[in-house]
This record gives structure tokens, C-alpha cells and sequence, in this order.
């Protein structure tokens, strides 16, 4: 089997599926997906080309926007964004099995093209354009694509050549590592390298891809460990990732978070608490998972700045919601010192599996087991009509955000 590996790409994705779907041109178009109502720091998901031809980024503020009397503001459907990207891996899979198939991103795959390439009697660049071409046809969507021997080099293909111009494909070869990636800088341009190893890098005197690769391995592994001998090799072109090598993460924790529209007062907070773990404990339930650790983070109000984070360990493993709320409570009055509160996170750790509750020394046996026996009717509830199908009196409040999360995905508008 010949070692190719391409990487698709849909371009400026939501913008693009708001545009089909208004049937705009999102090359002449000046369209912004976000969430006009959440204020002008809301955060922009996406822009159409029109406005990154302009310079516009795809990730900034609304505020950092430039003033179009013809802009057009799209809200998030987080819903329709997921189905379609499914429709897209279903058109792909239409040409390769699911053993060579990789989804990376809501709106970015990588494939395997090395077994087919007999079969289909042709060139890497001329199925991958079958691919794009079967895409657009169902979707009218336009998607981009690298192509290389491995997938790093066809990410790099992807990401420094084929979004540019049209046809939108870029295939690198072995070759294309010391002309095209090692010029690169600064290093942070190339896929893997964040701002933070960039400038640890910059401090050895590596400015470019180039003086990277070529830097011993040795040295970059003294410095930053396994990390830099990571950086070595992608700088080299090298990577040994097996793309039908699924990884299957081991869930060691559950965790929901929020930054809050507005600053909330101690009391209100606990109210977003106890929905949040409402919602958190149903989920460990769904898993049959117990939790042996809770943890608190608490982001203060913008003015103030700061906030704290502690846990507190069990006496023993539950996903009872009362007993997870109690202690989630004692670490929020012992910290919070009357602090108005934009962010709350919280998190359950440390998790088992077992089938057995253990009792409680200061409640009876039935108290503890009828209260279990209600939230798993809750739970079953939900799971058949829905978290908003039935809710505490608490969520009608004004300061409340159950409802409206429980409409979200990802933090978005469905």
C-alpha cells in the first residue's frame, strides 16, 4: 500500500453553510457567524472569504469588526453545523472504508488514500478532487486539501499551500521539507509549534523551521523534553502516526463549565452550581461512573480579576447529586469572601466504576436510597424528552442559565 495520506478541509465552514444557505456568494459576501445578542465582546466563529480576503480574521471579537452597512450577522446553529459535517464523512466515506478515515475537527478528516489509488486508477490529487468535487455537488460546499506521504506533511500541505488558490490542493513530497517548510517563520506558522515554544525556541536562537530541524535532537530534547524531540522530527517531515491506530481516551474525569454574561452575586452563583451539578451528575450516572474527587474553579468578576480553584476529596466514590452539591458548596463559601463571579467550572475526578452505593453514618438507609431512586428517574426523564422537559422551580429565575445552556452546543445556539 502506498503511504498517502490526505487531509480535507472545509473552508470557513459555518460561514459558508449560512451562506448556502441565504444562496449568497460567500466570496462576495460579507457574512459573520456569531452571536450578535451576547454583546461586542462576543467571539466571531467564523467569516466568510469575502472578509478574510479583506484581512478580517476567522477568530475575533465583534467589536474588532469592520463597519459594513451591508454586513450580515448569522447566529450559531450548532445543530445544523454538527449534521452537516456528518454528511460530509458520509460523502467521503463513500470512496474509503472507516478503518481510513480520521475526523479531526467538526469540519476538517484526514484519509487514507494509499489503498485505494489502484482501485480507483488514478492519482492522489485526482481522487482527492473526486472527493471535493462530491462534496460541492451534495453541499455546495467548497473544501481544501493537502496531500502527503505522511499526515503532518499533509496537514503542512494543506495548511501553507493548498487553502491559498483554487483548486484548492497541495500535495508536498519529501522534497518540498527543505524549499518550502524550512523558509517558515515564525515557527508558530507551522501546525504543532504553539506561541509558547516559540518563544522558548527564539531564546536558543531558532527563528526559523529550517535552523529547527537542523538544531541536535539532543539539545531540544535537554531543553523541552519529550516535546522537543517531537519538534525535531515534524520539522524534518517526519511522523509515524498510524491513521487506523484509533485512540480511545480512557474518560478520567467529567467536567461542564460557563463565563457568565454578567457578574453574579455569591448567592446567585451557588444557584448556577447547583444546576451545573444537576447536570454533571446525570451525565457521571449515564456512564456508570462514581467519582472519588470534586473540584471548583471560580473566575471573579473582570474588575477584580483572579478567582481561586481547590477540590476536595471524597470519603467515598458517588454520583449522588446532593452529597457532589454539598461539597461543591463548602469549597464555594469557604473561597468565594463575598467575590462577584463571571466563570464557573466545575469538575469531577478520579473516576470508578462499581455497581454498589456505599451508606451513609449520618442519613438512614431509605432516605439515601429513595433520593437515588429519584434522580435516576430524572435521569430517564431527560435522557426520553429532554433537559428542559423538566426542571427545578429555581431555573425560571431570571439569573438562571439552565434552560439556555441546555439549548447550546458547545456553548453556542444550537
Amino acid at each position: 500500500m502506498e503511504k498517502c495520506i490526505a487531509v480535507i478541509d472545509m473552508k470557513a465552514f459555518y460561514a459558508f453553510v449560512e451562506c448556502v444557505e441565504r444562496n449568497v456568494n460567500p466570496f462576495t459576501t460579507p457574512l459573520v457567524v456569531c452571536d450578535t445578542t451576547r454583546g461586542e465582546g462576543t467571539i466571531v466563529l467564523s467569516v466568510s472569504p469575502y472578509l478574510k480576503e479583506m484581512g478580517v480574521p476567522s477568530r475575533c471579537r465583534k467589536r474588532e469588526l469592520p463597519k459594513m452597512d451591508n454586513m450580515i450577522f448569522a447566529t450559531p446553529q450548532m445543530e445544523k453545523y454538527v449534521k452537516k459535517s456528518a454528511e460530509v464523512v458520509s460523502i467521503v466515506l463513500s470512496f474509503v472504508g472507516e478503518d481510513d478515515i480520521h475526523v479531526y475537527s467538526i469540519d476538517e478528516l484526514f484519509v487514507n488514500l494509499g489503498p485505494y489509488l489502484k482501485m480507483y486508477n488514478c492519482t492522489p490529487k485526482q481522487l482527492v478532487l473526486k472527493m471535493q468535487k462530491a462534496i460541492y455537488k451534495q453541499t455546495k460546499l467548497i473544501s481544501t486539501a493537502g496531500i502527503g506521504e505522511n499526515m503532518l506533511m499533509a496537514k503542512l500541505a494543506l495548511d501553507l499551500d493548498g487553502k491559498k488558490t483554487p483548486p484548492y490542493i497541495a500535495q508536498w513530497t519529501k522534497e518540498d521539507i527543505k524549499t518550502k517548510l524550512w523558509p517558515i517563520s515564525p515557527l508558530s506558522k507551522m501546525w504543532g509549534i504553539s506561541r509558547g515554544y516559540e518563544k522558548k525556541l527564539n531564546s536558543y536562537g531558532i527563528y526559523t523551521i529550517g535552523q529547527l530541524a537542523n538544531t541536535p535532537k539532543e539539545f531540544l530534547k535537554e531543553k523541552l523534553g519529550v516535546m522537543g524531540e517531537q519538534l525535531h522530527e515534524h520539522a524534518n517531515g517526519i511522523d509515524n502516526t498510524n491513521i487506523r491506530d484509533k485512540y480511545i481516551p480512557e474518560e478520567n474525569s467529567f467536567s461542564l463549565g460557563q463565563v457568565l454574561h454578567e457578574d453574579y452575586k455569591p448567592t446567585d452563583a451557588k444557584l448556577l452550581i447547583r444546576e451545573m451539578n444537576d447536570d454533571l451528575s446525570s451525565r457521571l450516572r449515564s456512564h456508570g461512573e462514581k467519582t472519588q474527587v470534586v473540584s471548583l474553579y471560580i473566575q471573579f468578576d473582570y474588575e477584580t480579576g483572579g478567582g481561586f480553584a481547590h477540590q476536595a476529596k471524597l470519603d467515598f466514590p458517588t454520583d449522588d447529586t446532593e452529597l457532589l452539591l454539598d461539597d461543591l458548596y463548602r469549597i464555594f463559601d469557604k473561597y468565594i469572601d463575598g467575590h462577584l463571579t463571571r466563570g464557573i467550572h466545575i469538575c469531577y475526578g478520579s473516576l470508578v466504576k462499581n455497581n454498589y452505593d456505599q451508606l451513609s453514618l449520618f442519613e438512614d438507609e431509605k432516605t439515601q436510597a429513595d433520593r437515588k431512586a429519584l434522580q435516576h428517574v430524572l435521569d430517564e426523564v431527560h435522557n426520553k424528552y429532554g433537559q428542559n422537559s423538566l426542571l427545578r422551580g429555581s431555573s425560571l429565575l431570571e439569573k438562571s442559565t439552565a434552560k439556555e445552556r441546555h439549548n447550546q452546543i458547545g456553548g453556542h445556539k444550537r
